[in-house]
């Protein structure tokens, strides 16, 4: 390290790399220590010295690239001078003495970084950021032209991650196209799973990737030091003082603290193994439960989750709930999670203690979470989470709730419509008080129009000078006295007198019949797996006697309320609206809603041990299963089955990957005509929508999950097709879907083999040849085969470049590549793709 001082301060620095350079393949460690690759044995701990390294290089090895088939290793050195950086190859000894290793020779090239894509291939990012494929000989053995590429990553055999300045591309470096994008700048590190359907691109944050989306991004304040996949759903990385984790999910959190930096090689159960900044191979212990819950939570695996509670509560654990998760925030979004009541099930276990309780009310259950969220947002009492629970719980009809977040927040405009639609015509006219002393003048305007005062209207209306609007609410609601005095007001000279409509109407919001001053009923369901299990040992009856269920709430306003308003016109919370009555009954509660949640009578629990059936009484909801044309989408890569199923965005992503489709216009009719024939309809009772059954082509064996869609053409529809082709390609009209659902015109096209129009061809042939003189010069050579450019109509002698459309086989000049093709009208000439798939067979 270095250190340098100025005038506002010190900046420490580092004068060379730290991070070894290092590579994992199965039980091995492969990494580079002191001019020497050792190899450590993750099982045995064995660490011995394979090889010495080649001298000469000044610079430390910046990676490392190892290949299991060949027993071969890459090691890249980065200069300072970007353009004088190395690599060299060297087969590592099959046998070798540890204490005096072998020093074979390698062989060294220029490069910025080289990685391998195959067994006896290897990728080297040369210095002029050309992308060269060679071989074990170090040979080139091609050149693949990249787009803009700064650094390459390995991704799986004959794929590379390309590294540009605004993302990373996945690069086929067989076909040579690109296959996914990802917009992240700077990524540094590519840290792969076991499975290969998970990348961590390391950057200054951590962004987890599937195979073509971005599963969460995790941003850091401190730069990330390293990382390994834990299980193909948890990723462990470091940073310069902490070993934290993040679920695919975007959960994430501080495992341990690190005394000094570490360079994660492997996670396996609870223990990590890694490399300190001395190249020293070391072994630190974590716990790993918070993540495994977390995991195993967002993947409903029950039964883990019941193990680790239980693991958790033997070494004097009893609250899970309340000791698991001690941050107020995470507390409080895990709580608001649960608004749906299966999501809640699943992660109000990371935030509340209810895994003790016997959850068989469904009401119950939600204000028991309500409660846990409440307690979380008076912990951090801020604005964005009392305006995040007050949403949640409108979604439950929890409008007690509801309304302390309004007060919390000071939200007039929503707490007198949450009194409009519950009928609370006393809080109403409170609230239309207080906003005549905040002078907002739209708001008691507003208030007044709700509660049907039309005295207060026509007040509101004359001290703000709407002098005429006054008088015609007056008038027009028979307060003739009224009307007269304000008549009287108006210069006869200057103003009119506006007149009174005879035919208008009283209009007056219309009562509430039956205030709500309950919360919204809900739904009572079955016990499940935690309710069951949890209520067997005995400690529900007294989770639920803990809880105070008589607290109450009371109206939260004064009969007479003096109201005491801020310099902005905002009561002071910590002032209260009245003296009867008020949410919190202590000496200035006002607006501090520090009393329980007052909940319902009708919401009392029943004991565990009640009588009656087990289900008895409460509403099962169905497990929501997969549906007929998912499952053909997931079975099939063929575009007519996505077409078939309903799903055009897949559909038309397999024609551009297949035939290089890019207008999809001109396909819309034969979409809907293929959607239709994908299904039928039949009516079970009169009066009741239609129900639809999806035909199957494979309905003898294919199962529960196995189904693909009927073909619903025949051979006869086929021929009937191709005479109509015919017929188009006579006259001359050719529409693009012909191209796409009759291969056989291409044949038809390239033989000219349609006899009439072949007929006269040699009868216009034999015209010419009477006479031998040209009217006009042409562009033709008839020793040398050739094909006409379609946009040009220029002839394309055999040898010359070209691009052909995928689909048509149209051979276009090279100018036109990327354009659309004018056969086709559809496609995009010179794309390169994997063409048509129209058989399952293709596919094996």
């Amino acid at each position: 390290t270095g250190l340098s001082s100025h005038d506002s301060g010190m900046l420490v620095f580092k004068l060379e790399r730290e991070r070894p350079a290092y590579a994992v393949y199965g039980n091995m460690l492969y990494y580079v220590k002191d001019r020497f690759l050792r190899q450590l044995d993750f099982n045995s701990s064995k660490d011995t010295a394979v090889m010495q390294l080649r001298s000469g290089s000044k610079f430390p090895v910046f990676s490392m690239s190892y290949n299991p088939a060949e027993n071969a290793v890459l090691l890249c050195t980065r200069a300072t001078n970007l353009e004088n950086s190395t690599y060299d190859l060297y087969s590592i000894p099959r046998e070798s003495d540890s204490q005096n290793p072998d020093a074979p020779e390698g062989k060294r090239s220029s490069g910025l970084t080289a990685v391998w894509v195959a067994r006896n291939r290897f990728a080297v990012l040369d210095r002029m950021h050309s992308l060269l494929i060679k071989n074990l000989k170090n040979e080139i053995v091609k050149k693949v032209q990249v787009p803009s590429c700064e650094e390459i990553f390995y991704a799986g055999t004959g794929s590379l991650l390309l590294r540009d300045a605004e993302g990373v591309t996945l690069f086929d470096v067989q076909q040579k196209r690109s296959l996914a994008t990802v917009k992240i700048a700077k990524v540094k590190y590519v840290v792969w799973s076991s499975d290969a359907n998970h990348v961590a691109l390391l950057a200054k944050h951590a962004t987890f990737k599937g195979c073509a989306s971005v599963l969460c991004n995790i941003h850091e304040n401190i730069r990330v030091k390293s990382g390994a996949w834990a299980e193909n759903e948890v990723f462990i990385y470091t940073t310069s003082n902490h070993i934290k984790y993040a679920l695919t999910s975007g959960d994430h959190g501080i495992i341990r603290t690190l005394d000094l930096p570490i360079y994660v090689t492997r996670v396996r159960g609870n223990s990590v193994y890694c490399l300190d900044r001395e190249c020293r191979p070391r072994v630190l212990n974590i716990d790993p439960t918070e993540y495994r819950f977390k995991l195993a939570l967002v993947n409903r695996k029950y039964e883990e989750v019941s193990s680790i509670i239980a693991y958790l509560q033997k070494k004097g654990y009893p609250e899970v709930a309340l000791h698991f998760v001690k941050d107020e925030k995470t507390r409080f979004s895990l709580a608001l999670e649960c608004g749906n009541i299966e999501v809640y099930r699943t992660n109000i276990y990371g935030g509340s203690s209810l895994q003790h309780f016997c959850l068989n009310r469904c009401s119950f259950l939600i204000c028991l979470f309500l409660q846990v969220a409440l307690e979380a947002a008076k912990a951090l009492d801020e604005r964005s989470c009392w305006e995040r629970l007050g949403e949640a719980a409108l979604l439950q009809g929890h409008h007690q709730v509801v309304e302390m977040c309004y007060q919390r927040t000071k939200n007039f405009d929503k707490l007198t419509f949450l009194y409009l639609i519950t009928g609370n015509l006393a809080k109403l006219r409170k609230m239309m008080k207080i906003a005549e002393i905040r002078k907002d003048m739209s708001g008691h305007y507003q208030g007044a129009l709700y509660l049907g005062d039309v005295s207060e209207r026509v007040r509101i209306l004359k001290n703000c000078g709407q002098k005429s609007l006054a008088y015609l609410t007056a008038a027009t609601h028979g307060m003739d006295e009224e009307a007269e005095s304000l008549k009287e007001t108006f210069d006869l000279e200057k103003e009119m007198v506006p007149e009174v409509d005879p035919n208008a109407q009283l209009l007056q919001p219309p009562p509430p019949i039956n205030p709500l001053d309950t919360n919204w009923p809900l739904l009572t369901v079955s016990k499940g797996f935690f309710e069951g299990a949890i209520a067997a040992k005995g400690r529900a009856g007294q989770m639920v006697a803990d809880l105070d269920m008589d607290a109450s709430g009371g109206e939260g306003w004064g009969e007479d309320a003096e109201l005491h308003l801020d310099e902005d016109g905002f009561m002071d919370a910590q002032e209260g609206l009245g003296d009867e009555g008020a949410i919190g009954k202590e000496e200035g509660g006002g607006w501090d809603v520090e009393e329980d949640l007052d909940l319902p009578p009708e919401l009392d629990v029943p004991s565990v041990g009640g009588g009656g059936a087990e289900g008895d009484g409460f509403f099962v909801p169905p497990t929501k299963g997969t549906s007929t044309t998912q499952m053909w989408c997931n079975n099939s890569q063929l575009a007519v089955d996505h077409l078939l199923a309903g799903s055009f965005e897949t559909a038309m992503r397999l024609l551009h990957d297949q035939v290089g489709v890019v207008q999809f216009g001109p396909y819309k009719q034969l979409f809907m005509q293929t959607l239709s024939r994908g299904r039928t309809c039949y009516l079970g009772l009169p009066s009741l929508p239609c129900l639809h059954s999806y035909p199957q082509r494979n309905w003898k064996d294919s199962g529960a999950k196995g189904g693909l869609p009927a073909v619903g053409l025949r051979l006869s529809d086929l021929i009937s097709r191709l005479q109509q082709c015919y017929q188009l390609t006579t006259a001359g009209s050719w529409p693009p879907f012909f191209f796409f659902f009759f291969p056989c015109v291409y044949i038809f096209i390239n033989n000219l083999l349609f006899p009439s129009l072949l007929f006269q061809t040699r009868k216009i042939l034999a015209a010419c040849e009477k006479s031998l003189t040209d009217a006009h010069q042409l562009n033709y050579d008839p020793h040398n085969p050739f094909d006409i450019c379609p946009a040009s109509f220029t002839p394309l002698y055999r040898g010359r470049p070209v691009e052909k459309c995928p689909l048509s086989g149209a051979c276009y000049c090279p100018k036109y590549k990327g354009e659309v093709c004018t056969v086709t009208l559809v496609t995009e000439i010179g794309k390169d793709v994997i063409g048509l798939r129209v058989s399952p067979l293709q596919f094996r």
